[in-house]
């Protein structure tokens, strides 16, 4: 089969690799059909992953086709699926709790173990969700949208509580879109001037443009000096994560989307005398899948506008190293596989 291979950081080529045999019992095999390019496939292409062996297949936004299911596995020969790209162990203490999305020795698909940059992958069957009824380029969108959904879901603000959202690329549009979903009042707040027009112009988003004033000062203005009630951070920047304790009002929530590999250092007396709430909040679940599957079959996800560019198997190597360069205008990739 082929495959797309980052043998290190920087090289990027297609290659001829041996197609995954019968699958075990428990796993099934799956044609890829389509594949988002995610912030950790560019950061693994530039060497910058902490946790990563190379040589490796990435790709982790997935959906597919059963073709060979193993013993035991109730799917459909020929079945479209998404693919929840975290495999669990099932046995630890988050696993054991219903948190497979932070299990104790968790490996996700295209980081610790090969991913599905590539023409079929074998798959536990557990991870394998029905894309009902969504066309299959449409369910390839489905993990990174849940990353955001799974935030919103754990902020568990009311409605009508305003947010805002820090970091307008796709993981902070996403949870922007969801958050709007659960009746958030949704503000965006991001350095880059282009990222924040298409939030306001395409997505009908309120923002604030960091760029243009220091940050407290806007946050004071667009909330008559009180703060947001629930507060996103969907950077990876450690400075941002620092800042955003600030901008969180009296009783408020403060939810960490991204990670960064820094230590997190804030005051005390600030943090507890708002009583601040905070949230660590770590890839997805079934029913955020489920959520975010739903909402784009209702319409409630402008997903047209959030994928932007498109390639295949063939000029993967070629257009993933151009846009970990090219930003302008890039939300989304996908890459058309089956």
């Amino acid at each position: 089969m082929k495959a797309v291979i980052c043998r290190s950081p920087g090289e990027l080529v297609l290659e001829d690799r041996p197609a995954p045999g019968a699958p075990p019992a428990g796993w099934a095999l799956v044609a890829v059909s389509h594949v988002g390019i995610c912030g950790t496939d560019y950061h693994i292409f530039e060497g910058k992953h902490p946790f990563l062996a190379y040589p490796r297949i990435m790709g982790h936004e997935v959906s597919g086709t059963i073709v060979e299911t193993g013993e035991g596995v109730d799917l459909a020969i020929g079945e479209p699926v998404v693919i929840n790209p975290y495999l669990s162990c099932g046995k630890c203490i988050a696993c054991r709790h219903g948190k497979p999305n932070c299990c104790v020795s968790i490996e996700v698909l295209g980081v610790h173990r090969d991913g599905a940059m590539c023409e079929r992958i074998l798959v536990p069957a557990q991870n394998l969700y029905p894309a009902n009824g969504l066309s299959l380029a449409d369910a390839a969108a489905v993990e990174f949208l849940a990353i955001g959904a799974h935030a919103v879901r754990r902020a568990r603000a009311d409605p009508g509580a305003r947010a805002l959202v820090i970091g307008a690329g796709p993981i902070g549009l996403g949870t922007a879109i969801f958050a709007r979903i659960a009746g958030l009042e949704v503000t965006l707040l991001d350095m880059s001037s282009e990222r924040l027009a298409f939030a306001a112009t395409e997505l009908d988003f309120k923002t604030l443009d960091g760029s243009r004033g220091a940050v407290p000062d806007l946050v004071r203005q667009a909330t008559s000096g009180e703060g947001f009630d629930v507060v996103f951070d969907a950077t990876g920047n450690t400075q941002s994560v620092q800042s955003a304790f600030a901008h969180v009002a009296h009783g408020g929530t403060l939810v960490l989307v991204s990670v960064v590999k820094d230590d997190i250092v804030f005051s005390d007396p600030e943090f507890h005398k708002r009583e601040m709430t905070l949230i660590g909040s770590r890839n997805a679940l079934r029913a955020d899948f489920d959520h975010v599957a739903d909402s784009i079959g209702n319409g409630a996800v402008p997903l047209a506008k959030l994928v932007t560019h498109r390639t295949t198997l063939d000029g993967t190597p070629r257009d993933l190293a151009r846009w970990t360069r090219e930003k302008s205008g890039l939300i989304k990739a996908v890459i058309e596989i089956g």
